[in-house]
């Protein structure tokens, strides 16, 4: 029989942690590896026991109550969508769309250095994230500053766990993508060759992507551009406390992508992701129930001295 919850061994809302999460998050990957806490269940921050989590779905579900499509989901279904979903994100795709994402960075630059002095991360960062989404789901350009609204109110929602907003923020977004599929539908001619246009196309198990299916999708794929966001910015943080990186990577723009990999490793955007325990284990010494939440700390475990030589 599993023992009833402990006490808290943290508190991940104290303003101390909240005021640099990466310095308290490795503090606790040395005192308390596995933590409890009221507000995320058990957290785990040392690299080799997040793998272990990984590489184990029967154990750690990522299943979600809501459909999430495919992250919210275990195999075999995630690996039959992720399968699916996989060659929009090719290099080959990739370095296909990045000459329609150029200039809408450029403009975003000119209109920053007209300004004079702006916040980053507002002026660049979050539209240039959400503008590059919208051309690439084939949606109308004006269409971010609706994403951007609703990006920052998921958000909010998320941290105070407030469902009912959630889920008035989820039929939001799920109009958007309806009328996105309806003016598709209603078009003559062709199907377009957008990605919107061709999620209706796709096929799993030979039928095709439900219209919630394709909600479920883009509501993970727009949300997770509150990510790219961050990773933007904190590049930008980076060079601009390293000028020596700054002259280095401009003499040298082959080191680049070896340089934003890096950069995103020390100081990552994606704080942490959930898994629910399928049985009784034990992590770390530490016995955890069926049914109970994990908290997978990402920037703690990119940090790990134990797999990292130099972190």
């Amino acid at each position: 029989m599993m023992p009833s919850r402990p006490a808290p061994d943290w508190d991940p809302r104290d303003p101390a942690v909240l005021r640099d999460q990466r310095a308290a998050y490795d503090e606790m990957r040395e005192r308390c590896p596995v933590a409890y806490s009221d507000f995320l269940g058990w957290s785990l921050f040392r690299h080799a026991d997040i793998g272990d989590v990984l590489a184990d779905p029967e154990t750690y579900s990522s299943a979600s109550r809501r459909l999430a499509i495919p992250n919210g989901m275990d195999p075999p279904q995630h690996t039959i969508y992720r399968r699916a979903l996989e060659p929009y994100f090719t290099p080959e795709w990739m370095a296909a769309f990045e000459p329609r994402c150029r200039p809408l960075a450029v403009n975003l630059v000119q209109t920053l250095l007209a300004s004079g002095n702006a916040d980053f991360v507002a002026g660049f960062a979050e539209p240039f994230s959400l503008q590059s989404a919208c051309a690439f789901l084939g949606w109308p350009p004006a269409t971010w500053k609706d994403l951007l609204g609703w990006t920052h109110g998921n958000q909010e929602a998320s941290l105070s766990r407030d469902r009912e907003a959630g889920e008035r923020l989820a039929r939001e977004f799920a109009g958007y993508v309806e009328a996105q599929i309806q003016m598709r539908r209603q078009a003559s001619g062709e199907a377009g060759e957008d990605i919107t246009s061709r999620l209706m196309a796709t096929e799993i198990d030979g039928a095709p992507l439900s219209d919630e299916a394709i909600v479920s999708i883009l509501r993970n794929w727009v949300a997770g551009h509150g990510t790219v966001a961050a990773g933007i910015g904190i590049l930008a943080l980076s060079l601009a406390r390293h000028p020596e990186d700054q002259q280095r990577l401009r003499a040298e723009p082959d080191l680049l992508p070896h340089a934003i990999d890096e950069i995103l490793r020390v100081d990552g955007p994606l704080v942490a992701n959930r898994r629910t325990t399928t049985r009784d284990v034990e992590i770390g010494g530490r016995p955890i129930a069926a049914g109970e939440k994990l908290t997978l700390i990402w920037i703690a475990a990119d940090r790990d001295p134990d797999a990292f030589a130099d972190p």
